[in-house]
């Protein structure tokens, strides 16, 4: 969404405006504005639940409590391969607040159960339902408070960010970064991960008020609801996500790089441990580019360095002699494989009429976005649109067309709301870009 400009602007009437021949020192400073209050556990930190005994507990606590719960989960990113939870924080109103540390756990079962029907709160919910999942945890319905932010408008939606801005309250953030698999936790990192979920719910009442006055609220369902069959997409060819993997010239270097991001992917799946750890993509890539054909000269490789360098150089040796001897029709192509469109960089050579579709619906799209006050990315995703406009429904009658547009964005998976405000602008991009440029007002093929 294009930003206002006029957003942040001190608005003033003429009698407060400053005189012509006044300068900015004649001004008095004026004073900064106080921070926000810290926010404060209101219970107090309450133990870990580490037992399956206290997890009954805890169960029978929240199955008695009443309203929607709100969960986060904390994991060991950057540190660990897994994306496990290592605690899971609960907080619901008659209960308090819950931390459970499911290391230990021989099932999690009582806790979805004494869950079973209630609205769960979640804060980025994409990043936390794929390992509460894997815990046996699933929500029938939710909450997410970041995507509510961004159906709002608010240009930062970072929970810190929104409890300071709706509830004027300010957040502990640093340990935001903890490696979470540290046993005992310590108290700091606790309190930090109690005050995730202390002011959840309040921060969830606030914001369902506002998508109710700003007619969004059915937007919000839908997305919700979306958001319960969420499951992470799946990387094709993910080894070329190696940052530098771009430099490399020639399809042996390219395989090169792969066979050595496939060995540290191996590694660091049997040790949990984060990949970067094992070895930095930057080793990956001075391996590749040098390709050494032995201990000695790998280790000697500028740039070739990590924990693993040397400890897995036999590994790393042993995967450069297999990209050798390789087939050239083995070995992977620059270009990435595909099933969908190619990039619309190259539309305007290889098809110039889906290009001018696409420039046009793209506007469209940044201009419906901006009226709405939301980001153009939540309207609709941008894959949907440069699928569409690629391979758009053969059909010219606007009924017709506006039907099938329809379906055809339900079936890539943009929700009702989604399909009922982008349909017409995508039909009069469509129909709009077969007209002669030379003849604006011609039909397609006068």
């Amino acid at each position: 969404m294009a930003p206002d400009p006029m957003a942040d602007e001190p608005q003033t009437t003429p009698a407060e405006a400053t005189p012509a021949d006044a300068t900015p020192a004649d001004e008095p400073e004026a004073p900064a504005a106080p921070p926000a209050p810290l926010l404060e556990l209101r219970d107090g930190l309450p133990a870990v639940v580490d037992t399956d005994a206290g997890l009954l507990e805890a169960c029978a606590a929240l199955a008695a409590a009443t309203g929607p719960v709100a969960i986060d989960a904390e994991r060991a990113s950057g540190y660990r391969y897994s994306n496990r939870a290592y605690l899971i924080q609960l907080r619901r109103e008659g209960a308090g607040t819950w931390l459970v540390d499911p290391i230990g756990m021989t099932t999690l079962a009582p806790l979805q159960e004494a869950l079973e029907g209630t609205e769960w709160i979640l804060h980025a919910a994409t990043q936390d339902l794929p390992c509460l999942r894997e815990v046996g945890l699933t929500p029938t319905s939710l909450f997410d408070t970041e995507l509510a932010g961004r159906l709002l408008g608010y240009p930062r939606v970072g929970l810190a960010t929104l409890v300071e801005t709706v509830l004027g309250q300010r957040m502990r953030k640093e340990h935001s970064a903890a490696d979470w698999s540290t046993r005992p936790l310590p108290e700091p990192w606790l309190e930090y991960a109690a005050l995730d979920v202390e002011v959840l719910v309040e921060l969830r009442d606030h914001m369902a008020t506002e998508l109710e006055r700003a007619g969004k609220a059915e937007w919000a369902r839908q997305e919700f609801d979306h958001l319960l069959g969420f499951e992470p997409a799946v990387r094709v060819e993910a080894w070329r996500r190696t940052s530098g993997v771009h430099r490399l010239r020639g399809r042996r270097a390219l395989g090169a790089a792969r066979a050595l991001w496939e060995a540290r992917d191996a590694i660091a799946a049997e040790r949990d441990v984060t990949p970067g750890r094992i070895l930095p993509d930057a080793a990956i890539v001075a391996a590749a580019t040098a390709m050494p054909s032995d201990r000695r000269a790998l280790l000697a490789t500028p740039g070739f360095h990590g924990r693993g360098a040397s400890r897995y150089a036999a590994t790393w040796v042993d995967a450069l002699q297999r990209v050798r001897q390789m087939d050239e029709s083995e070995l992977p192509t620059r270009a990435p494989r595909g099933d969908g469109p190619p990039h619309p960089r190259t539309w305007a050579d290889r098809d110039p009429v889906a290009d001018r579709r696409f420039k046009a619906a793209r506007e469209a799209m940044l201009n419906l976005a901006e009226a709405h006050h939301l980001p153009v990315e939540n309207l609709l995703t941008p894959d949907y649109l440069r699928r569409l406009m690629w391979a758009p429904p053969a059909t010219r009658e606007p009924a017709e067309l506006a039907q099938q547009v329809r379906a055809q964005l339900a079936s890539y998976g943009a929700r009702p709301w989604q399909a009922e405000l982008v349909t017409g602008a995508l039909v009069g991009a469509i129909l709009g870009a077969e007209q002669d440029p030379e003849h604006p007002g011609a039909a397609p093929g006068e």
